[in-house]
């Protein structure tokens, strides 16, 4: 406990640092050093507020991204959609003066649960579908459970195919692609009484199987670890088969079969994870979409939003500069 607490307030303190540094002076210099590899890749540095603990509504988001040095933020579907025209030309327009970009949606559909469940959410998506492509956003991301109680390995690549299939055409409808993010812990995918798809090779099949021409993965630096996978097998990958990307690194001191998925590091804090060779293999590819941080971090959690904001904006830089 007395471990934890310290390593608590070291965090906090280095957060703390950290917002200072973006705040003050050296601002210049980061965007200019920003700029500089930005020229060396076409991928983004995207900020999600919600997966750093930070509640913030569209306009704040952008807000955030501009004033911390990301590139993209993750577009809300639900706010996009209930915007007017007018209120949505002004949005846009405040995106382009700040240089910012939409990263990837997340998909306002549980696809998990019941069918009732599934149907009802799935009639609302093909306008939630039109509000994010009249926002001109064009990715959708969702992940997998690993796992599940009662559905055999079959049982649920079959449920998962017929709903996801339902999923992408509605998407590709409103021009909009779709990832899907497989969960790689084994502390994840032996925790029910069912195994589910957890590894890069098993997605290329629920991919295949599915077999729209708008679908592709979300590929977390957490769960290529925890799989077990290299940079071999991202160089299976093309830039089309890539719709989003996440970057986090792993506590230090667990052995990586012990590693829990709500339990991780922002890049770079540990070393664990091999980012330098998952960021230059990506560039090497030519992947061109959002890379955002998703840490579930609970000191990160703790922190103030522009304090979080800031932390986060420190450490995805710190891993970019890796592609040098």
């Amino acid at each position: 406990m007395m471990n934890n607490e310290l390593n608590r307030r070291s965090f906090l303190s280095n957060a703390a640092l950290m917002t200072a540094t973006f705040t003050g002076a050296t601002s210049l210099l980061s965007r200019n050093t920003l700029a500089a590899s930005k020229q060396k890749r076409k991928m983004t540095i995207d900020l999600v507020c919600g997966a750093i603990g930070v509640r913030a509504n569209q306009k704040q988001a952008i807000d955030y991204a501009h004033k911390f040095g990301f590139e993209s933020v993750q577009p809300n579907a639900q706010e996009l959609t209930s915007l007017s025209k007018e209120d949505l030309s002004e949005l846009l327009a405040m995106m382009e003066e700040k240089k910012i970009v939409f990263g990837a949606a997340g998909l306002p559909v549980d696809f998990r649960k019941d069918e009732q469940t599934f149907q009802k959410q799935l009639k609302t998506l093909p306008k939630l579908a039109a509000g994010l492509q009249r926002a001109g956003a064009t990715r959708v991301s969702t992940w997998i459970m690993p796992t599940h109680e009662t559905l055999t390995y079959v049982q649920n690549f079959r449920q998962h195919t017929k709903r996801l299939r339902l999923v992408a055409d509605i998407l590709k409808d409103h021009e909009i692609r779709f990832g899907l993010e497989y969960v790689g812990p084994k502390t994840s995918w032996t925790s029910k009484r069912h195994s589910f798809v957890h590894t890069m090779a098993e997605t290329k099949d629920l991919l295949a199987e599915i077999d729209r021409c708008n679908m592709g993965f979300v590929l977390d630096s957490w769960h290529w670890y925890t799989a077990g996978e290299t940079a071999a097998d991202l160089k299976t990958l093309s830039n089309r088969d890539i719709v989003a990307v996440d970057l986090n690194d792993a506590p230090a001191g667990i052995p990586i079969e012990k590693q829990m998925d709500l339990s991780r590091e922002l890049p770079t804090a540990t070393g664990v994870i091999d980012l330098s060779t998952f960021l230059k293999t990506l560039n090497e590819i030519g992947y061109d979409g959002p890379v955002r941080a998703e840490p579930f971090n609970a000191a990160l959690r703790k922190l103030p939003p522009q304090e979080a904001v800031a932390a986060t904006a420190a450490a995805m830089k710190k891993a970019f500069r890796l592609l040098d």
